[in-house]
């Protein structure tokens, strides 16, 4: 693993705890939006720019947007005895558990393009859904198909998230659903 990893995994973690620890709600929102810019990094790092583009559409720019705007109409705590609300000792020994947790585990994992993972040793699965995709779901593209037929609960499950998320969303900013 490069220096740039474990400096990339070491950002992610400290905007992680960051955000669980903070309490002031802004300071929160914007700490979160880095996390999830360098979550994204992270996922273009381990060659998944379809995973790393929708965690920087959503979780850092609409998600980041929404949560300012809510916050926008709300009012907010005053921020003058920030540090005394948090618990240094807890904060402390959650960031030393879950930093060994990822020291322990970053390098056991495959390095990037390797062909020992379980995608490379067994292709007869890959060649699988490769050859047989069109003449199960009778969709020419075989990511739409696995999407949309062998992953359909998922995505359904996906929508209905986003869907709901909408409908709290215009609950919150107090617009009429129904124009």
């Amino acid at each position: 693993m490069s220096a740039f990893t474990y400096s990339l995994a070491v950002f992610i973690l400290v905007t992680a705890v960051a955000t669980a620890l903070f309490r002031d709600v802004l300071s929160v929102i914007i700490v979160f939006g880095a996390y999830s810019l360098g979550m994204a990094i992270l996922y273009t790092f381990l060659l998944a720019p379809d995973v790393a583009m929708t965690e920087a559409a959503i979780g850092a720019g609409v998600t980041t947007l929404l949560l300012l705007l809510t916050i926008a109409r709300t009012t907010r705590p005053s921020t003058d005895r920030l540090v005394e609300r948090i618990h240094l000792p807890a904060a402390a020994v959650v960031s030393v558990f879950v930093g060994l947790v990822c020291f322990t585990i970053v390098p056991e994992m495959y390095e990037v393009g390797s062909t020992e993972t379980a995608v490379w040793q067994n292709l007869e699965v890959t060649q699988h859904y490769i050859t047989e995709t069109y003449h199960e779901t009778h969709v020419e593209n075989a990511v739409t198909a696995v999407l949309a037929a062998y992953r359909g609960f998922d995505t359904f499950g996906e929508a209905v998230v986003v869907f709901g998320a909408g409908i709290a969303t215009l609950l919150v900013l107090k617009r009429e659903v129904f124009a």
